[in-house]
């Protein structure tokens, strides 16, 4: 009887021990997570206060009285300090409250959520390009080491590094839309097809494809192909470097050759025993490439007229709509906090050790 307690109170103090640890690490997540979004915004706002645009000019017009714009500048707060300034901005941010936008005359939070699925179906697209094109070249680079292949992906990656974007986007509208014909132009739809999917998700082709309808998800999938490739191939030529980096590491290493010693094949060496071992920087490589891809297609989103984040954000800078260029540079930043959150929970699921904690 006295064991049976004995052990249940070990249990109990176990579970006790579960509990305070995973309220301690639940509290230190939502800590680190207001301290990451606090300076993020803060940054933004106080950089956004160093350009030189005046927002009231942005909202009455160069051509406004002096009592209008003096109204105007009292209205968006701008007599209070700069800190005070911030308090405010901060708490509209809380509500969900990023302001109106001068361009288009509605709640910046309202343009964000349209034009956000865009980038998204652009970036995954891309990024889904480059893993399963660049994992595998960089495999292969790291298994042939010094040979033909490894320096035929070490030419093209270099190239995918070097190349501008914006040129080769160009230089992609003129061969494969102008010359050839083998994908649409610019834009996510031709024009007799705006407005008649109904949106639900914001990225056409699954919206097209839930109603049935395969020819617009046909077009849709020719205006994207184009982009994404672009921006796939930028990707893969990263994650193709990095791959290589991390298997020429592990194909070093002795539990490869034991491998070898034991019988097994050479590629099944390669991916069985050594590849499951880069998992995990891999995730890191992989996230951050997406990320870069989902605040970095500004360039693509303007040679393609892709309705984007990256384009919204251009024509609110160059229309001096700083709620717009503060709520997308703020969402980007959201983005990347996000990413890096889901890297970490990859992290546990692939790396014994991790979950061991």
């Amino acid at each position: 009887m006295s064991a049976d307690r004995s052990v249940g109170a070990i249990a109990q103090h176990h579970r006790g021990r579960l509990a305070a640890t995973i309220v301690r690490r639940t509290a230190s997540f939502i800590a680190s997570l207001a301290v990451t979004f606090v300076g993020l915004t803060a940054v933004t706002f106080f950089i956004s206060k160093l350009t030189r645009i005046d927002p009231v000019l942005a909202v009455v017009g160069d051509k406004a009285t002096q009592a209008a714009y003096d109204k105007a500048y009292q209205a968006l707060g701008l007599d209070q300090s700069v800190f005070v300034q911030y308090g405010i901005y901060l708490k509209r941010l809380v509500s969900g409250d990023f302001g109106m936008s001068v361009l288009t005359s509605q709640p910046v939070l309202s343009d964000l959520l349209r034009v956000f699925p865009a980038t998204f179906e652009l970036a995954t697209f891309a990024t889904i390009i480059g893993v399963l094109v660049g994992v595998p070249a960089g495999v292969l680079a790291a298994a042939r080491k010094g040979r033909w292949p490894d320096h035929v992906i070490r030419v093209v990656g270099l190239f995918g590094y070097s190349v501008p974007v914006f040129w080769l986007g160009l230089v992609g509208l003129f061969v494969f839309y102008g010359k050839l014909g083998w994908v649409s132009g610019t834009g996510r739809l031709d024009v007799f097809f705006d407005d008649v999917v109904t949106l639900r998700t914001g990225i056409i082709l699954i919206d097209a494809a839930i109603d049935q309808q395969w020819d617009i998800v046909a077009n849709a999938f020719s205006h994207l192909i184009l982009p994404a490739s672009i921006l796939g191939y930028y990707s893969l030529a990263y994650i193709a470097r990095m791959t290589r980096s991390f298997m020429i590491d592990q194909l070093s290493q002795e539990y490869v050759t034991a491998a070898r010693i034991k019988g097994s094949s050479f590629w099944r060496a390669v991916w069985r025993h050594a590849f499951p071992n880069i998992l995990v920087p891999l995730i890191t490589v992989i996230g951050l490439s997406y990320a870069s891809l989902l605040e970095g297609a500004v360039l693509t989103e303007t040679v393609f007229a892709w309705p984007g984040l990256g384009l919204y954000i251009t024509r609110a800078l160059f229309n001096s709509d700083m709620n717009a260029v503060l709520g997308g540079t703020i969402v980007v930043g959201t983005v990347f906090i996000g990413i890096n959150l889901l890297s970490d929970l990859l992290y546990k699921l692939f790396d014994p050790r991790l979950r061991a904690r």
